[in-house]
């Protein structure tokens, strides 16, 4: 199942929610999570299939409908952000 992303201005509609599925009640630093649409119940799957453009390296994404180990998904990089943090945000940015 196709994965796109679309709208104008930060605005889309209900088909670009996913809800983040974790092990235990929070999203830990170091656990893995499953990304699982909202409307269809497919979960963010890599395909295995890997790509010159635009992205060197890019590996395709799609919807599936059965979880397994291709939907975990894992933190690289990024920032963490307590709740009360959420509206100081925009002030700066830090990578872990």
């Amino acid at each position: 199942q196709e994965v796109s992303a679309f709208g104008e201005a930060g605005e889309g509609d209900y088909l670009d929610d996913w809800t983040v599925v974790c092990s235990g009640t929070y999203w830990a630093r170091d656990g893995e999570v499953r990304f699982q649409h909202a409307s269809t119940d497919v979960f963010l799957s890599v395909t295995g299939e890997q790509y010159g453009r635009p992205i060197h390296g890019q590996k395709e994404v799609h919807g599936m409908a059965a979880s397994s180990q291709n939907n975990y998904w894992k933190v690289m990089e990024g920032i963490f952000m307590q709740p009360s943090e959420v509206f100081k945000a925009e002030q700066y940015h830090a990578e872990l």
